[in-house]
């Protein structure tokens, strides 16, 4: 066999090999989207709420740990303590990941702590609000640091070339298992009469069903991506240096300016595109006066569209780029808020209408933000700086709640609130544009791709 023939052969299994693993990867999104759908953006909520004030006194207080705490705010308080305790996390793990290369125990490790305590929320009844605010925490705190993980592996399964194709269907993959599994829990949720089981009996069903999903669809990625040796190995990362390691992420970025100069266009952006997931349902309930069946529709029109809204804007990429196709986006996202301001009261149509004006905009934006970066990471890093990547995503989504519950603290409007959160866009947009993303790429040590 000639140097050629042998060449051109090793080159057809490498890339065969990358494709298994790509195909591996996007199962992880479809393995653990269902807890954000179903768990964190429908059911749990609500439920959590209604047995914290069951379980509360005369005045409405519960007292975890002997701290008096409204029943209404226990499950907000419960997600910010899963904040904390991902920020503590994530940068150990994603230092620990580059020393070692051993990303695939570590997700494992994650992952299945996480799908555990999802599934234990089924036992999550009577006047058990502590232990589902602790089966939160965990759950909460396990996925963000299995996104670490997951996110640091597209830089090494993916050319430059197709990491916006393969971030997008990822995002896909999680979206359309997001949306299959709300419809079957729906079915169960509205027709539990018919199954013979209580309304209470069906939400902890379906809370739980998505930590055994999340389990389950967990195998594939697990046996199709490969852990790759590094060339530093390294022990342990002493216990307590979260901080001490995302400070000294922080500093080694210091030497990649553009980098962290990209990092903080995603930060302002993204913190609006958090603030209106998180308080889209708010405003359609309290502001437009729509029904609870309305706005969980309306949550499944998100997901569908997304699917599509992500592969589309992946295509636009490789034609556009990444970088003005997540402009377009943020100029999108801008006019959305602004259609959204004029929606009128007790119309669910319109709110479908910009249902799926956020669904069209939503997924590619994420994926084409997550390729990006990508390309910014030096080699060797992918954990730590995906870590960085993720409290941005998830740890530092604090500024756009506190903007939109204070301009309705002084205006009375949630118009006047859901209008307010376009500073983030328009920001956003202004940062992102000033990135000369081809020379952060060269900065980083790492090939530019023909269209970025």
């Amino acid at each position: 066999m000639s140097a050629e023939t042998a060449d051109g052969a090793d080159a057809t299994a490498e890339a065969a090999g990358r494709r298994r693993e790509q195909h591996g990867w996007y199962f992880y999104d479809f393995a653990c989207s269902v807890y954000s759908t179903s768990v964190l953006t429908v059911f749990l909520g609500p439920y959590l709420t209604e047995v914290a004030k069951a379980a509360a006194d005369a005045d409405g207080f519960v007292h975890p740990l002997g701290i008096p705490v409204r029943a209404g705010s226990f499950f907000a308080y419960s997600v910010s303590a899963s904040v904390i305790l991902a920020v503590l996390v994530m940068p150990l793990v994603g230092a620990l990941a580059d020393r070692t290369g051993r990303k695939k125990p570590l997700l494992a490790a994650a992952a299945y702590v996480g799908a555990a305590a999802t599934a234990g929320m089924f036992f999550l009844d009577g006047h058990r609000y502590l232990l589902g605010g602790f089966l939160l925490i965990v759950a909460n705190a396990s996925l963000a640091v299995s996104m670490v993980l997951y996110n640091a592996y597209l830089p090494q399964i993916a050319e430059p070339a197709e990491r916006d194709s393969v971030s997008s269907r990822g995002w896909a993959f999680g979206y359309s298992s997001g949306a299959l599994v709300l419809v079957l829990n729906l079915v169960l949720f509205q027709g539990h009469d018919a199954f013979a089981i209580s309304q209470g009996t069906a939400v902890r069903i379906c809370l739980a069903s998505a930590g055994v999903w999340w389990g389950a669809f967990t195998v594939i990625p697990l046996r199709r991506l490969r852990d790759r040796a590094v060339a530093r190995e390294g022990g342990l990362v002493p216990v307590g240096q979260g901080w001490r390691q995302l400070i000294s992420t922080l500093k080694d970025m210091r030497r990649h300016p553009l980098t962290l100069s990209f990092l903080l266009a995603y930060l302002v952006y993204n913190d609006g595109v958090q603030t209106v997931i998180s308080q889209a349902s708010v405003y359609g309930s309290e502001e437009l006066g729509l029904e609870q069946s309305t706005l969980i529709v309306a949550v499944l029109l998100v997901q569908v569209l997304a699917v599509a809204g992500a592969l589309g804007m992946g295509r636009l990429a490789r034609t556009y780029g990444a970088k003005r196709v997540i402009l377009g986006s943020l100029a999108a996202w801008t006019l959305t808020l602004a259609a959204g301001y004029f929606l009128p009261a007790g119309a669910p149509v319109w709110f479908f209408v910009l249902a799926s004006a956020i669904g069209l905009v939503l997924g590619g934006s994420q994926a084409l933000s997550r390729s990006l970066f990508s390309h910014l990471v030096p080699r060797g890093k992918e954990a730590e700086y995906f870590s960085a990547y993720e409290m941005s995503d998830r740890g530092m989504s604090w500024l756009g709640p506190l903007v939109f519950g204070l301009t309705y603290q002084v205006t009375g409007s949630y118009r006047e609130a859901i209008i307010s959160l376009v500073i983030f866009f328009g920001l956003g947009f202004v940062l992102l544009a000033r990135v000369p993303v081809r020379r952060a790429v060269e900065a980083a040590g790492n090939p530019v791709p023909d269209r970025i």
